[in-house]
């Protein structure tokens, strides 16, 4: 009986329920990482906060959470890419610790606490020293690279599902705009939200921003248009808008930022350039980097409707806020797999002892 309490035991003990591996997707993105590029990033500056690349990092030597972040409950590391590293010495900082799913060519520095840093294929010119390094995962386990993977495909979808929703919301306010000069005066809902829907054309009309969020826990300015260009100045007293307002992109496929720029910016179609700093969380489908990224990350906790009914297989967000349901990690699967087949075997007994 002791034996077969045990078995069972062993069996509830290996349920996925007790190690899952949860994917970071929808507002939840935005406040993880302090920028996130769904393709290719070619960089030659840095970022503050946690990076994440879906397809390749390339470009000159680069920098990577240059400032202490607070701790994330998903435990992400200070860089993450899927693809491969390649270019010039990537530095990360503060002992934030990398994870990626191809090859390093270039190399990385590792500097501040011990660091850990998980790569699928090869790891070339890194000085491995105190740090905890693991290489060749790609081969060893295979579940490393494909939740890599997993994470940029859910991560691709809920922020174009995050973006199509704020575009299909009404304007709660105007811009006013007088001569150079645009004010943004949000108007608060009983929900703590402000809305400005604009398009590419209406920022052409003038050059600075002055920016009131009234006390909103979030404001989004949606700018309809494929191609856009963003050269305005901010005026005095617009400080910490990286950490509720959202500049929406959702038909960009080009946008270009020459200035620096105040508030989050969600552009998951687009190819990007910058030239300046942005401050706040950022998206962008693909990226050549020129200019930092700051901190300031978005920190509201708005979540709009779904612009999709949940998807019943399961494979999908079908939430623009929520969180996917958690993935069993493939060891977990094993283990669940072992257990119940232990268990299996005691009821087999069980029936010929009968």
């Amino acid at each position: 009986m002791k034996h077969r309490l045990l078995v069972a035991g062993l069996a509830l003990a290996a349920l996925p329920s007790l190690a899952v591996a949860s994917p970071v997707v929808g507002i939840d993105a935005l406040k993880q990482w302090n920028l996130i590029v769904l393709g290719d990033l070619t960089s030659s500056s840095e970022v503050e906060g946690r990076t994440f690349v879906g397809g390749n990092l390339s470009g000159n030597s680069s920098n990577y959470q240059i400032r202490t972040v607070a701790a994330s409950d998903y435990a992400l590391p200070g860089l993450t890419v899927v693809g491969d590293v390649l270019g010039g010495t990537k530095n990360l900082n503060n002992g934030s610790g990398a994870l990626v799913g191809g090859n390093v060519q270039s190399g990385f520095n590792l500097n501040g606490g011990i660091q850990t840093v998980k790569v699928g294929g090869l790891l070339s010119n890194t000085n491995i020293n105190q740090n905890i390094v693991q290489a060749g995962l790609g081969t060893s386990d295979p579940g490393f690279v494909a939740g890599l993977n997993q994470q940029k495909t859910l991560l691709a979808s809920s922020m174009t599902d995050l973006s199509n929703s704020y575009a299909g919301l009404a304007a709660t306010g105007q811009v006013a705009i007088s001569g150079n000069r645009a004010t943004f005066n949000a108007v608060v809902g009983a929900n703590g939200v402000g809305v400005f829907n604009l398009t590419a054309a209406d920022l052409s009309r003038f050059g600075e921003i002055a920016f009131n969020t009234n006390g909103a826990d979030t404001v989004i300015v949606n700018v309809s248009g494929s191609s856009i260009r963003l050269d305005d100045n901010f005026l005095g007293g617009a400080t910490g808008l990286g950490e509720h307002v959202i500049w929406n992109f959702p038909d960009a496929t080009s946008l270009e930022l020459t200035t620096a720029w105040k508030g989050s910016v969600l552009a998951p179609k687009a190819a990007a350039v910058t030239g300046n700093y942005i401050e706040g969380s950022a998206v962008f489908g693909s990226l050549i980097q020129n200019g930092e990224f700051h901190l300031g990350t978005y920190i509201g906790t708005y979540s709009p409707p779904a612009p999709n009914p949940p998807s019943s297989s399961g494979g999908g967000t079908g939430s623009s806020g929520g969180s996917p349901a958690p993935v069993p990690e493939p060891a977990s699967l094993l283990l669940m797999a072992g257990g119940l087949g232990l268990l299996a075997m005691v009821m087999r007994r069980r029936r010929a002892s009968a």
